[in-house]
């Protein structure tokens, strides 16, 4: 992420905003924007680390970071995500079990809807959301608490 139009913003701001104090004030002004430049970097990186940490916390798996590259601010989404369990191997013709499920007259015809437009049976397709249901689901979200403020990269005086 370019970070120069933020930085170009804040020093014209600044510049503009001390005009109307004379050249001498303007020109103090122009300076004081040239030796902020590093800070303001670092303010919006913090910024982004911040806010990537307030977004990691409330997402189930993936991570996002802020990387330094130069004098520039990467975001790198990593996916954490447990690898779902390998459902059991389907049976051919033994080990089945009969199953009596009361669904509502509307989800029925909906399930119907769906196992008909992706050309299998209904039996089909609710074995296969019920098996995307139990081996599927993530286990208990746990997040470490080091998250936060990472930064990674390098320096440059």
């Amino acid at each position: 992420m370019d970070l120069s139009p933020y930085i170009d913003s804040l020093r014209r701001d600044l510049t503009a905003a001390a005009a109307p104090g004379g050249e001498q004030v303007a020109q103090t002004a122009q300076l004081l924007a040239t030796a902020l430049d590093a800070s303001a970097r670092l303010s919006f990186i913090e910024v982004l680390a911040d806010a990537t940490a307030e977004i990691t916390a409330q997402l189930d798996g993936p991570v996002i970071e802020v990387r330094l590259r130069g004098r520039e601010a990467d975001i790198v989404i990593t996916n954490t995500a447990p690898a779902a369990a390998t459902p059991p191997p389907m049976a051919e013709g033994g080990d089945l079990a009969r199953l009596t499920l009361r669904l509502p007259e509307q989800l029925k015809e909906a399930i119907e809807k769906v196992a008909s437009a992706e050309g299998i049976s209904v039996n089909s397709w609710l074995v296969r959301a019920a098996t995307q249901g139990v081996y599927g689901q993530r286990g208990p979200h746990t997040r470490s608490s080091s998250l936060g403020r990472n930064f990674t990269g390098f320096a440059q005086a």
